[in-house]
């Protein structure tokens, strides 16, 4: 079965990295998977929430927006209409909890790593896009965090990548762009790191009911789109792991 956009039902949409996009961000990188778009950008400065204070561990938070001309009809800007939207705050504490599951914070000083994603463009699977391109922007900020001598050693503990699956008229489907997303009968994100280990996955049926042995087919295709995520990441960041 080929796709509208003349892919095979496991195969990734293109995936670039153009690194270095802001050049007072720590690291920073334009993350591409088909025609999304996603501007990520670490930066890092000396102080923590009040929680953390007096702990001498570090913190990591993310925000998430869609910029006015990512969607077909315009977002207006959460700065101007005074009230930050249900789903840039849910993917916001996604992106957050889900590279605090793969940095070392401990013992490390007082420290916030923000990190933003801004959508240029959205055609499926921003959120997981987003996950993406920042751990590959996280990447390169612990290469100048290093250089620089701030830590004397690697936070990363290992890498996080996110994809779709589904399944349309009994084909899974992995990486789906919105127009599969729109009309799509069960549809999941699995977030994973290199290893194969589980930090999310966030799904639900939207027509019936799915059995155990599609899951498993999904799982499997999106561990398979994980892999080839990371290798992307990897070579183009060249992470320094723990």
């Amino acid at each position: 079965m080929l796709r509208a956009d003349g892919r095979a039902p496991d195969q990734l949409r293109d995936v670039r990295i153009e690194s270095g996009i802001f050049s007072h961000a720590d690291g920073s990188v334009l993350f591409s998977m088909g025609k999304t778009q996603v501007l990520c950008a670490v930066n890092l400065t000396k102080d923590v929430p009040s929680f953390m204070r007096g702990k001498n561990n570090s913190w990591l938070t993310a925000e998430y927006a869609l910029l006015p001309a990512a969607t077909n009809t315009r977002t207006t800007r959460e700065s101007v209409s005074g009230k930050r939207q249900g789903r840039s705050v849910e993917i916001s504490r996604l992106i957050g909890r889900v590279l605090r599951c793969v940095v070392d914070l401990e013992g490390i000083g007082e420290y916030t790593i923000t990190v933003d994603c801004d959508v240029l463009n959205a055609d499926g699977g921003t959120r997981c896009a987003a996950i993406c391109g920042a751990q590959a922007a996280l990447n390169l900020a612990v290469h100048y965090w290093l250089e620089a001598g701030i830590f004397s050693k690697s936070i990363l503990k290992t890498q996080v990548v996110a994809v779709s699956a589904g399944s349309h008229n009994g084909t899974i489907l992995l990486d789906l762009n919105a127009a599969e997303d729109n009309n799509i009968h069960d549809d999941f994100n699995f977030v994973l790191t290199h290893d194969n280990n589980i930090i999310e996955i966030q799904g639900t049926a939207e027509q019936k009911p799915i059995s155990w042995q599609q899951f498993d087919e999904m799982r499997a295709l999106a561990y398979a789109g994980v892999q080839q995520l990371c290798e992307n990441v990897v070579q183009q960041t060249h992470p320094v792991i723990i």
